[in-house]
């Protein structure tokens, strides 16, 4: 393993010094928190394929392959049909805003008075998502090292606090662009081709399995259904894929690189399910379908390149944990903390007031990595969080999110009262039906769509000075203080 353990390791060094170099690029909020806004088509499209295939995409699908067989392949395939759908239809409009957060969004379109609930609800999602991929650092260090849960918790977890500290959003692309590339080499290249052939080929999978396990649908009409309320539509208004869209240099680099990554999305699904059947063939009775990943690579590879896929394996989870954590503090920051306390965030002030802003978003980020680290450790059922966090955006927020986008009668009243309402039928219908039950996102959409309506038709319409600014935003046409909302924000 000693080759291994050394691949490993110029890896996760590599990445502490990208976070050095990132450090001396990210000397304005605009820098730290979006790169600048100037991401080119190759870096924006490798960055944000890395962000949305994480440890549940690579872990995760290969268990479902190996559970159920190709059909496995849909939960991944739901993410890259989201990330088409953002790209295709959404990315250059909210690129265009200039704002940084999904609350700002919502104030710009409802005229102010949505940032600190819709905030809440993006934090709690966003600090859910890089606890769950924290926690698969667990996994990965057993393998390596066979260390313990705790301690490899932090160690993982401490990699991705430093660099995401140290230059924010530039450290964090040049990582992720570098996640991509090991991906993409790891994965598709070497693990994918190395397991089919360890397994005999196609023709052996066949025969030694059930033919459910080549079934397109097998995985069940519901679930894929569910799949794509959760996923699908989740990849339509994270704060963690926004935040990423607001990088893009333009309005093409928004909609044709998110349509490279939507595109590679759905090859990964398809590897991650096929690696998965494959492990079926060679080990049919694991304990568990998500060891294996794990247990393929630690067996059927050869030295070096399992520490290539292993490190893989850590440049998925590394990727999600640090754009989730990017985006965690950067909505506690802006959306909470500051409306909290009266103050509406500028971009383009005086330098000392820019310089304040970095390290003001460069603290938050530690303290809440230091958080998703304590709570990482502290939690066990990383499934059961992830679908709290995803109910909990998909029922409180899509419904204000889309109807800002696409409907012009929406009101602020109605957006609030669609938050509220969405978020308080899944966290009863949960407590009713059960965490992993799939009503309470169902019901919970319904009832966040039925308040966003009635209370919209309701109320008097959104100011239309409000709304000529929206549209002004819309066109690119922004004011020089990107970021800040036209009118003002009042709780």
């Amino acid at each position: 393993m000693a080759v291994d353990y050394t691949v490993i390791a110029v890896y996760l060094a590599g990445m502490l010094a990208m976070g050095w170099w990132g450090m001396r690029r990210a000397r304005s909020k605009s820098e730290f928190l979006v790169a600048g806004r100037r991401l080119g088509p190759v870096m924006y499209s490798g960055t944000m394929a890395a962000i949305v295939l994480g440890g549940a995409s690579t872990i995760g699908g290969v268990g479902l392959g190996y559970q159920y067989g190709l059909s496995g392949a849909w939960m991944v395939f739901t993410i890259g049909l989201g990330l088409l759908a953002l790209s295709v239809f959404f990315s250059a409009r909210i690129a265009r805003l200039k704002v940084y957060t999904v609350s700002e969004m919502l104030d710009l379109r409802y005229g102010g008075r949505a940032g600190v609930i819709s905030g809440v609800v993006m934090w709690a999602y966003t600090l859910m998502l890089a606890v769950t991929s924290t926690i698969a650092y667990a996994t990965i260090f057993d393998v390596l090292f066979d260390m313990n849960r705790t301690v490899a918790i932090i160690l993982g977890g401490s990699i991705v606090v430093a660099y995401s500290t140290l230059g924010g959003m530039w450290s964090i692309t040049l990582t992720d662009m570098v996640q991509f590339v090991v991906k993409t080499i790891g994965v598709l290249l070497l693990l994918l081709p190395i397991a089919v052939v360890k397994a005999g080929g196609f023709g052996e999978m066949k025969a030694k399995l059930p033919t459910g396990y080549f079934d397109p649908l097998g995985i069940g009409g519901e679930t894929i259904f569910t799949y794509v309320l959760i996923y699908t539509f989740g990849m339509l208004i994270g704060q963690d894929i926004w935040q990423r869209v607001f990088t893009a240099r333009g309005d093409r680099t928004a909609k044709w690189g998110g349509t490279v990554a939507g595109t590679y999305c759905l090859v990964y699904a398809l590897a991650g399910a096929v690696i998965g059947t494959a492990a079926k063939v060679l080990y049919p009775n694991l304990a568990s379908a998500d060891a294996a990943f794990a247990t393929i690579v630690k067996d059927e590879l050869p030295v070096g390149v399992r520490g290539l896929v292993l490190a893989a394996a850590l440049a998925a989870v590394m990727s999600t944990s640090s754009g989730a954590l990017i985006a965690c503090a950067t909505v506690a920051n802006n959306d909470i903390w500051s409306r909290l306390r009266g103050v509406v965030s500028a971009d383009g002030g005086p330098d000392g007031e820019e310089r304040d802003e970095v390290r003001g978003n460069r603290l938050f980020i530690l303290v809440m990595g230091v958080a998703v680290i304590v709570t990482a450790i502290a939690l066990n059922n990383v499934v059961e969080a992830l679908t709290v966090a995803y109910n909990l955006l998909v029922g409180g927020l899509l419904v204000p999110i889309l109807g800002g986008l696409l409907w012009k009668r929406g009101t602020v009243h109605g957006a609030l009262a669609s938050v509220v309402v969405g978020g308080v039928a899944v966290i009863g219908l949960m407590a009713g039906y059960g965490i992993l039950a799939n009503e309470p996102v169902y019901y919970g959409l319904l009832a966040s769509l039925a308040a966003y309506l009635a209370v919209s038709l309701a109320t008097p319409a959104t100011d239309p000075a409000v709304l000529a600014a929206w549209r002004e935003r819309l066109a690119g046409r922004t004011p020089e203080t990107a970021g800040t909302s036209p009118v003002p924000v009042s709780q």
